[in-house]
């Protein structure tokens, strides 16, 4: 008589024996990567395993719990609701500093805060933590935002300083702005109240073609070194 194969049981079942350790610890390790069925990685608890070896990396503690912010450096021409398609595993930077491990539930509930026009490209947010929810909705006149952009054509004469103080749109007159000459075909603009969609009008009203916008700071967080089309996570210690 051949023995009955034994009966499939759930991932997260079967690590919690092997630790051992409570089914959410279990879950953890799993959905952080850190463990192996046949010498394949596994992050969905529920997988079903019945005579598969598994074997799990449990030497590091887990991390805390945590609600995952992204930094991305958004592309010029990628739609903000193509923005959660960017942050696969093989896009994260190599200088990220944040110490903090990749997780499947990362993914989930994200929201594009402060986002960019189609054709812009610069420093992108996406957060599943409520506190930054807030800080980037409620906040967000207040915060100063960086932009760098290019343009062509001649300036007319005050434009410069109509840019910083003076322009009215839809009947109201625009927040102050500090905008300052680059190079003689880049403008940066820090601008608190203005949305990055209004500068192509703005540039409009001073004889200014807008050709490339770039947002490089938000608050307090510069973009710095991070590459194109690449993302890392907001550290702890990190404040807008």
């Amino acid at each position: 008589m051949e023995p009955i194969p034994p009966e499939p049981q759930r991932l997260s079942k079967v690590v919690a024996a092997l630790v051992p350790c409570s089914r959410r610890e279990a879950e953890q390790y799993i959905t952080e990567g850190r463990v192996r069925v046949n010498g394949r990685v596994v992050e969905e608890p529920q997988f079903r395993v019945a005579d598969q070896r598994v074997e799990i990396d449990s030497r590091a503690g887990l991390q805390p719990p945590l609600a995952a912010t992204f930094l991305l450096h958004k592309p010029a021409g990628v739609p903000v609701r193509d923005l959660p398609g960017l942050l696969d595993a093989a896009a994260r930077w190599d200088g990220d500093a944040s110490g903090i491990r990749r997780t499947r539930s990362h993914g989930a509930g994200l929201v594009p805060l402060l986002p960019l026009p189609t054709p812009a490209s610069g420093l992108s947010v996406l957060s599943q933590d409520g506190r930054i929810l807030r800080k980037l909705t409620e906040d967000a006149g207040t915060l100063e935002q960086e932009l760098i952009a290019d343009v062509s054509g001649t300036i007319a004469p005050h434009g410069l300083e109509r840019l910083g103080r003076g322009l009215v749109f839809e009947g109201r007159p625009l927040p102050p702005a500090r905008v300052s000459w680059q190079s003689e075909t880049r403008l940066r603009f820090a601008v608190k109240g203005i949305a990055p969609e209004w500068v192509p009008w703005m540039c409009e009203q001073v004889g200014l073609r807008l050709t490339a916008l770039k947002r490089i700071r938000i608050g307090r967080l510069p973009m710095a070194a991070l590459p194109p089309g690449q993302w890392r996570y907001l550290r702890p210690d990190e404040r807008f």
